[in-house]
């Protein structure tokens, strides 16, 4: 109503009656006006200009990256070849066999996983990015492993929706195991915007895909160890509060459980969330400690030793890769189906969430203790308080309900488990002459 008498008090009260006096003032605004309005054009052609030069000209550089998008990169995908290898791949061959899109395949856990499915005759295609947040050439030996077992991995972003409805148009796969995700949480303070990307706005574009898809898939996914946070009651039980994360990376993991359940009601998706333990192992991640333990004593580097308040000890429950893989495959094989069908549930659907961990929290001086046995090296340790960058002072996994549901039971204690990772750390790096970073 205002804007109307507004309008209505700019019109002349005796209409025909109203004549404009032609002063300096206003003879000199319009002029001004002019002006104006023929700078603001020629400033846009100028724009213009300097914009087309800019994307025309073949030397220039492009304009960084967006640190927090970088995996975001133009894939070469499509065409009969490339289908065909992504048929073969995912191609069953035992009798009961599933296939499985497993996401994040180049990496630690998706590698040791998608070995284990094809070993037993499942169908696995792999999808990864083959991001830089550690040393793409590891994630390139990985992949060189899996390819040698018959695991196509396709090079691509879990956020690329195009590229993920095309692999369920060519592969109507029974399960996805979703491992991809921005890992680590101490670099969530230098680039929080990844863990963003990858672990929630790429959870979303892929349940959105897998919720479409028919049939639909049932999806096991990895969460983390991590959204127990500051809970102080040990051991971790899936039933404790899960409300206060100490990290970002955490923040974003109970974010996607949250997700998961919203996916689960709604589309009738089956979701199981696997929360892992500091899983470690052969052909780990280089961020991981035991692993730059592992590297900087051998070059007699100091290693950073961390200790709570009072001089309390900091303690993880280690999980060693086979054991973690016993249950993603457990996890997999119990899974019901979904109940949803064109993006529309049809009934209830499973929602499961699993702790994956050891039982048996190890204070981190006796890791180094270990290491320096197998490495017949003395470690110079550098004693440090536990710095507020999201690390906890312990985390001790309850699996009972794992045990009991899933049929886990980790084997390999933390001895054993780190002789293998030296075995193949001394081979992979030594044997092949590689720089460890």
């Amino acid at each position: 109503m205002s804007k109307q008498m507004s309008h209505l008090d700019d019109i002349p009260s005796t209409p025909g009656k109203f004549k404009m006096e032609k002063s300096p003032f206003v003879h000199n605004r319009l002029r001004w006006h002019s002006s104006l309005a023929k700078l603001t054009f020629w400033s846009f052609i100028f724009l213009g200009l300097i914009l087309i030069f800019f994307f025309r000209s073949p030397s220039s550089n492009p304009l960084p990256q967006d640190p927090s998008r970088r995996s975001l990169r133009t894939y070469n995908w499509g065409g009969p070849a490339w289908e065909k290898r992504v048929r073969s791949s995912a191609r069953v061959r035992s009798h009961n066999g599933i296939s499985v899109l497993v996401t994040g395949a180049a990496g630690f856990v998706g590698t040791h996983v998608s070995a284990a499915l094809k070993r037993r005759g499942d169908g696995v295609l792999g999808l990864d990015n083959f991001n830089d947040y550690y040393d793409p050439s590891l994630k390139r030996a990985r992949q060189a492993l899996l390819e040698r077992s018959g695991v196509f991995i396709v090079e691509g972003d879990i956020n690329d929706s195009a590229l993920l409805r095309k692999l369920f148009e060519v592969v109507a796969f029974t399960h996805v195991m979703h491992l991809a995700a921005q890992a680590g949480v101490r670099y969530a303070m230098e680039n929080p915007g990844s863990y963003v990307h990858s672990n929630i706005a790429g959870l979303v574009s892929l349940l959105e895909v897998c919720k479409s898809a028919n049939p639909q898939p049932a999806i096991v996914w990895a969460s983390s160890s991590s959204v127990y946070g500051l809970n102080t009651k040990v051991p971790f039980s899936e039933k404790d509060r899960t409300d206060q994360p100490a990290s970002l990376y955490a923040a974003t993991k109970k974010a996607g459980e949250e997700i998961a359940h919203t996916y689960n009601h709604i589309y009738g998706l089956s979701l199981t969330g696997l929360r892992f333990f500091t899983v470690y192992g052969p052909w780990g991640r280089p961020d991981m400690a035991y692993f730059f333990f592992t590297r900087d004593i051998l070059k007699g580097k100091s290693i950073p030793i961390f200790e709570a308040a009072n001089h309390g000890t900091v303690a993880r429950d280690f999980t060693y890769i086979d054991d973690i893989v016993k249950g993603c495959l457990a996890a997999l094989d119990t899974t019901e189906k979904s109940t949803g069908s064109g993006g529309k549930k049809k009934g209830p659907a499973q929602l499961r969430v699993y702790n994956l961990g050891n039982t048996s929290p190890v204070p981190v001086s006796d890791l180094v203790s270990i290491l320096e046995r197998l490495l017949k090296v003395n470690a110079k340790r550098d004693i440090m308080k536990l710095p507020r960058n999201g690390d906890v002072q312990f985390t001790h996994a309850n699996i009972s309900l794992a045990q009991r549901e899933l049929g886990y039971k980790p084997s390999t204690d933390l001895q054993t488990g780190l002789k293998k990772f030296v075995r193949w750390y001394l081979s992979y790096y030594n044997g092949g002459k590689k720089a460890a970073g």
